[in-house]
């Protein structure tokens, strides 16, 4: 018996982890109630009544059971993009992140005596994940072409989170981080303080924005009613406020190659010879005789 395109079943993770500040939380998960209703009367079946932030969005993503989360694009170009579709990409409200697209920012502490970016040869960079496009690849990119025999930096060390990294520059234990502008910008909001320690450098190019993703068992057509699930939600005038509160703009339907400069800059890093800031490996979802994998064309 053919089971209906709209019918998800065990489909048990939704997760919105990135911009999961606590400050912003009641207004991420009014999201998720507006948009698991959305979902559920298109038809989808098991959809959680709350986001998960118990397990590890990675192992979320890699198990075959994923309905909703947000990823870097570099996740869903490069690392998990065996594990990963592509949705639709949210639009933020603020400087450098318009139309679907973001940038970082290179933040050092306030008393450095650091002035460009050439100057921060031989100190400690922090980078938050190797597959991190805002956090790693843009960063190494920069200093792709300054580096000498594979190196720049006299460590490179691993925080595990945006907010992390903040704090090891603004400690001490590090000199200088890449943050995500749309991070940034919610700290500088609802944790001013937290910044004080630190300056901003300058800011990176701008390139797409972390997308809404589902898993890669997902058929086109669930793809699209999550889609206009997701677009329906947004336009919900009782959504105005917990939009503000995320910076949440509007929607952009970028394709799957608008990510591919993401790609492009991590070939041109690697075809430098700059290995010291590490990629992440490709991460493979095993094949069942449910999934449909799917890949770069």
């Amino acid at each position: 018996m053919t089971r209906p395109h709209n019918k998800v079943d065990d489909v048990i993770f939704a997760s919105l982890p990135w911009y999961d500040l606590p400050e912003v939380r009641e207004a991420t998960d009014r999201f998720w109630g507006c948009l698991a209703r959305n979902l559920r009367e298109r038809g989808f079946q098991q959809v959680p009544e709350r986001l998960n932030r118990e397990l590890p969005y990675d192992q979320q993503w890699t198990s075959g059971k994923l309905l909703f989360s947000q990823a870097c694009g570099y996740d869903v170009l490069l690392a998990y993009r065996n594990c990963l579709r592509l949705v639709v990409t949210p639009t933020y409200t603020v400087a450098g992140c318009r139309n679907g697209f973001y940038n970082s920012v290179l933040v050092v502490r306030r008393d450095a005596r650091i002035d460009h970016t050439g100057e921060l040869r031989g100190v400690r960079c922090v980078i938050n994940s190797p597959s991190s496009h805002s956090g790693m690849n843009m960063l190494r990119a920069l200093f792709a072409s300054m580096q000498q025999n594979g190196r720049f930096f006299s460590a490179v060390l691993h925080s595990g989170s945006h907010e992390a990294s903040l704090r090891m520059v603004a400690d001490g234990f590090a000199d200088v981080a890449s943050i995500d502008r749309v991070t940034y910008t919610l700290i500088e909001r609802y944790r001013p303080t937290a910044l004080r320690e630190t300056r901003v450098l300058c800011s990176s190019m701008r390139t797409p924005a972390p997308p809404y993703v589902t898993g890669s068992h997902m058929t086109d057509k669930q793809v699209e009613q999550i889609r206009q699930a997701v677009t329906e939600t947004l336009a919900m005038p009782s959504m105005k406020v917990a939009m503000q509160a995320l910076l949440l703009d509007g929607l952009a339907n970028l394709p799957l190659e608008t990510y591919r400069p993401i790609g492009d800059l991590e070939r041109w890093a690697l075809g430098m010879g700059y290995h010291e800031i590490p990629s992440a490996p490709t991460v493979y979802l095993p094949p069942t005789g449910q999934q449909q994998l799917w890949h770069r064309s």
